[in-house]
């Protein structure tokens, strides 16, 4: 623990840099960006469904593509950060940001859709995480927490408007018109950074583990497209491919143990704020990715909104994840970081249970607004500590490896989580529509085929456009089968997302260390040089 440090003392004294509004403004639009394309893809999944006759296993993976790419390469860019610096990293992730949101908007098929979505997780990769290590930093004490707790709070709340936006955009334009409302945002805050951000903020030269990261890379990888996958059916190819993704995710691990500047420093994971954090800060963010993805579609689905209707919706979880970031900034400063996690979560558990309960065929819109509500309330409740657990957790030397775990948290959570939702979504629709198949008379299930079995069974929208080949009630049948169908694939989907919220609950309860033992082993490790 004796490296010194390459850096500069931006601070000149004080606990923030100087231009620390603008240096903000920078880092904050820079995260608005990232999250803006981790959710802007579900209000379009209807649409694209439509237009690219998508299955919904096809929709789980465009909807997955941008946070599997940002989770399987985040901890090899974070150490890529550290090393060459994190405003360079910034830099490129910006700059790489336009031409791949261009190739997601002018996708012609399904695969070029998820490669454009997954190229613009990688730019992300590189922006996102240097945005918060950045803020761990160059600013000190309280003024970290009340920057971190900005950059949670407003990055995440007004990145929900994005969605916003490109439902006001489909009503107009092109699903893929959606994908462009980055470019504008990213232009500006590359401009800003490029003016504001120092080139050097506690990075150190030291050897990167490039085996590492490419272990780190397919293991992940690899674990997330099994899951997505199994929806279509449980297969040999899964089991090999889990397999293989064991193997890489074992050596990776072992690797860690034995590169000489590793990507992950197992010693800090033992720490309770840092596994604990991980653990309940990931199960957050999946919820609310999930919440989106099954959200969107069942609102236009099942409820019959347009698309702009369905994101307006959307714009209370917005304002929860924004006004109670700052109350969780308050709150952990106060109380500690266990309280206002378990507050946070507590607020996430209720809202499934209300999705549960009232997201049924003929659902008010006000479950949907108080659903939604208390998503983005548990949201912003959440994210404060976790940001602050986990970069406290680290040594500012590491504070890449601290960002790339809070970036794990939301992705690599999301990308699992959003991909079991989805699982479990489509298995359940497909079973429900086979057993309403099943239980027509003989002289009706006759006439179906197979090949109109495969498309009633293969998403919603497939149902739509058979049901579109038929008049008057068969086409009322066809619809009201493939609504009820998609009712209980969400309810079971959100029933497994309400089970993992409550293992997370309980975990902070019982083992997240008091606010004393807490600030105790923040201030031990920003001690330490290395």
């Amino acid at each position: 623990m004796s490296t010194p440090q390459q850096t500069n003392n931006l601070s000149t004294g004080s606990d923030k840099p100087p231009k620390s509004a603008f240096v903000l403004l920078a880092l904050v639009t820079g995260a608005i960006v990232s999250n803006i394309s981790l959710s802007i893809a579900n209000v379009a999944l209807p649409s694209i469904g439509r237009d690219l006759n998508a299955s919904q296993s096809d929709l789980t993976s465009i909807a997955n593509a941008f946070a599997l790419a940002l989770a399987s390469t985040v901890l090899y860019f974070g150490a890529l950060a550290d090393r060459y610096g994190r405003k360079l990293m910034f830099v490129l992730g910006a700059i790489l940001t336009v031409p791949t949101a261009f190739i997601s908007a002018f996708a012609p098929n399904v695969e070029i859709l998820v490669l454009g979505r997954f190229t613009s997780g990688l730019a992300a990769a590189l922006l996102f995480p240097t945005t918060l290590s950045l803020i761990s930093s160059l600013y000190k004490n309280h003024a970290k927490v009340t920057a971190i707790a900005l950059w949670s709070g407003i990055g995440g709340g007004v990145a929900a408007i994005g969605p916003v936006i490109g439902g006001w955009l489909l009503e107009s334009f092109w699903w893929g018109s959606v994908f462009l409302i980055n470019v504008p945002i990213v232009i500006f805050a590359l401009i800003i950074g490029l003016i504001v951000l120092p080139w050097k903020a506690g990075e150190q030269v030291k050897p990167i583990d490039h085996l590492g990261g490419l272990l780190s890379f397919i293991g992940v990888l690899l674990l997330v497209i099994t899951i997505e996958q199994v929806a279509d059916g449980l297969e040999w190819s899964l089991l090999w491919t889990f397999s293989i993704s064991a193997v890489f995710l074992a050596l990776f691990f072992w690797r860690q143990t034995r590169a000489p500047s590793p990507l992950i420093y197992l010693p800090l994971l033992k720490a309770r704020t840092m596994w604990v954090a991980f653990l309940a800060g990931s199960i957050t963010f999946g919820s609310l990715i999930g919440a989106m993805f099954i959200g969107q579609q069942y609102t236009q689905n099942v409820l019959g909104y347009t698309t702009f209707i369905a994101a307006l919706v959307v714009i209370p979880m917005a304002l929860g994840t924004m006004i109670f970031g700052q109350v969780a900034g308050k709150l952990v400063i106060s109380k500690g970081s266990r309280l206002t996690f378990t507050f946070g979560l507590s607020a996430v558990a209720i809202a499934f249970v209300i999705m549960l309960i009232t997201w049924t065929e003929s659902a008010s819109i006000g479950w949907v607004i108080a659903a939604y509500s208390l998503v983005g309330i548990g949201v912003g409740l959440s994210v404060t500590p976790a940001s602050r657990a986990l970069m406290g957790s680290v040594p500012p030397a590491r504070s890449g490896m601290g960002s790339a775990f809070l970036d794990l948290t939301r992705d690599l959570g999301g990308a699992i989580i959003q991909a079991t939702m989805g699982t479990f979504l489509a298995a359940a629709y497909a079973i429900s529509v086979r057993a309403q198949l099943a239980a027509l008379p003989e002289s009706e299930s006759s006439k179906v085929t197979s090949t109109v079995a495969q498309e009633l069974s293969s998403s919603y929208f497939s149902a739509a456009q058979v049901a579109e080949k038929y008049s008057g009630s068969t086409s009322e049948a066809i619809l009201a089968g493939a609504t009820q169908a998609f009712t209980d694939g969400k309810s079971l989907a959100i029933g497994v997302a309400l089970v993992l919220t409550l293992i997370g609950l309980a975990v902070v309860i019982f083992v997240f260390p008091n606010k004393d033992k807490e600030n105790a082993y923040y201030q031990k490790m920003q001690a330490e040089t290395d």
